[in-house]
């Protein structure tokens, strides 16, 4: 049965595929195997707490565009907190508006019972600016590492995706959705990740430090912090070794990685790495193992990356961001540490 309480939206789910009936229009379950639920709610942050009872069963919990917030061995209960955005998936519309309202897919174990409440207005936010490497990516096999970075977390910490494809520097402070759409949300305490770099191939060194400097600049005005990522590397080698295009280097020669580095350095920004620990994951592996990494196979794109390099990426990030030490240790998620 499916009832609303005033506490939120509590599902009650057994053994038949469920959904929502008159008195309770609000949500819709339905399914096993996945369990689907789609809740009538507008654009903001929610708890969400899943009961899974007695069952020890591996289970994954995926919300919205294919944000993955818990996969793993069952526990009792799982407790997120999800960011409902519109559009659903990329920030810039590409791939189209997606479903309004939260959706939740469980598969593996059968919950019991889902509560839904509206988060407090003081809720943890970590917001992601940059390209198709980090967005909210629609249709498999393509992943942002944004999209598998949410089950680093637990409750009371939203991630809010803010990416899109083909997004560069130039392009995000153009598009009215991107940046003019972005600085509004901000408040202190919440945390910006910022990568781009791919889709600056014509971008001067000058053009480039001067828009990440703006983007710095029009954050800390908000009292958010920002974090600068250098951008994951592109499955490109010579030989044994990842060769400029594979390591950031654009259609000007310039380095951009490095000048983002410069930017941090200049501005005092804290900065996450990634290209760097992406290049050491990338040439450990080699040429043909590293394929596992990027739709190689699937797409022949030595660029964006599969869902279990997204993953890989995508912890690559949080291990980042745990050394900043910018988020309390109650945020993150014990079973991800």
């Amino acid at each position: 049965m499916l009832r609303l309480l005033t506490a939120g939206v509590v599902l009650a789910l057994g053994a038949q595929p469920m959904t929502a009936d008159a008195a309770a229009p609000a949500a819709d379950c339905t399914g096993e195997a996945p369990v689907t639920c789609t809740y009538d709610v507008p654009p903001g942050d929610y708890a969400v707490t899943v009961v899974l009872g007695d069952q020890h069963h591996p289970v994954e919990v995926v919300a919205e565009a294919r944000r993955l917030l818990f996969s793993g061995s069952s526990e009792a209960v799982l407790h997120f907190t999800v960011n409902v955005r519109d559009p659903e998936g990329q920030q810039n519309g590409f791939g189209g508006p997606g479903t309004p309202g939260l959706q939740l897919r469980l598969t593996g174990a059968v919950p019991e019972k889902v509560v839904v409440t509206p988060a407090p207005v003081a809720t943890r936010r970590v917001f992601l600016a940059g390209d198709s490497t980090v967005t909210d990516q629609e249709t498999a096999p393509y992943t942002g590492w944004g999209q598998r970075l949410p089950r680093q977390f637990g409750h009371g910490l939203s991630v809010v995706n803010h990416s899109g494809s083909g997004e560069s520097t130039v392009s995000f402070l153009a598009e009215p959705g991107m940046w003019a759409a972005l600085r509004p949300q901000l408040r202190p305490r919440d945390v910006v990740l910022v990568q781009f770099g791919h889709n600056d191939k014509q971008t001067t060194a000058e053009q480039f430090r001067a828009n990440l400097t703006e983007i710095v600049a029009g954050i800390r005005a908000t009292g958010a912090t920002p974090v600068l990522v250098t951008p994951i590397v592109r499955r490109w080698f010579t030989g044994t070794k990842l060769n400029s295009a594979g390591l950031i280097v654009n259609g000007l020669g310039v380095d951009l990685p490095s000048e983002m580095r410069s930017v941090a350095a200049t501005e005092h920004v804290d900065l996450i790495d990634l290209t760097a620990r992406s290049q050491a994951v990338v040439e450990s592996l080699g040429p043909e193992a590293a394929k596992t990494l990027y739709l190689t196979r699937e797409k022949r794109d030595d660029t964006h990356t599969s869902e279990y390099g997204a993953t890989l990426y995508s912890e690559l990030v949080a291990a980042g961001l745990r050394d900043l030490h910018l988020l309390d240790d109650r945020y993150w998620n014990p079973s991800e540490g």
